[in-house]
């Protein structure tokens, strides 16, 4: 039996930032009978590509996310309707638009991501570099900030 090697509970070794978060053009397809995007590793997802699940039904008002990653990369597309995305590296905040399903917006780890103002009918189509791991996800916003190395007061709750 060989012994396993621990996760990593430590911040991401390059503290990436939110302008490390880009939305990314996927390659579209037209057709007269309707439009294609693929999407897969190395033609607009930038790592593997190991879980895919979406989000929908989303009730009027809700937000989804409030969470970050220790080690999984997320790709997130409005598949349909619209959406906001609020990223928190720890001291700056962006917030991202999503509303064509040929765009993409890159999550690495160790970003703090909400999705909100869901519009009716949005579906939240994600790509993710690692399989479900309730170890990986920071869910509370204090935890993330000590992940990222930094205090409460450094930068106002997203």
């Amino acid at each position: 039996m060989t012994p396993s090697t621990p996760k990593s509970t430590g911040p991401v070794p390059t503290q990436p930032l939110v302008t490390d978060c880009p939305v990314i053009a996927l390659r579209r397809i037209h057709h007269d009978a309707g439009n294609l995007t693929p999407v897969q590793e190395g033609d607009g997802v930038p790592f593997g590509i190991q879980r895919v699940f979406y989000i929908y039904d989303i009730p009027g008002g809700e937000d989804r996310g409030a969470h970050a990653h220790r080690q999984c990369h997320q790709f997130l597309i409005a598949a349909s309707g619209s959406f906001e995305v609020a990223l928190c590296d720890g001291k700056e905040q962006k917030t991202v638009f999503l509303n064509r399903p040929y765009f993409g917006l890159h999550i690495p780890p160790g970003i703090w991501a909400a999705e909100k103002n869901f519009s009716s009918g949005a579906v939240c189509l994600v790509f993710t570099s690692h399989r479900f791991d309730p170890e990986d996800y920071i869910r509370d916003y204090e935890e993330f900030l000590a992940f990222r190395g930094l205090k409460t007061n450094d930068i106002p709750t997203p």
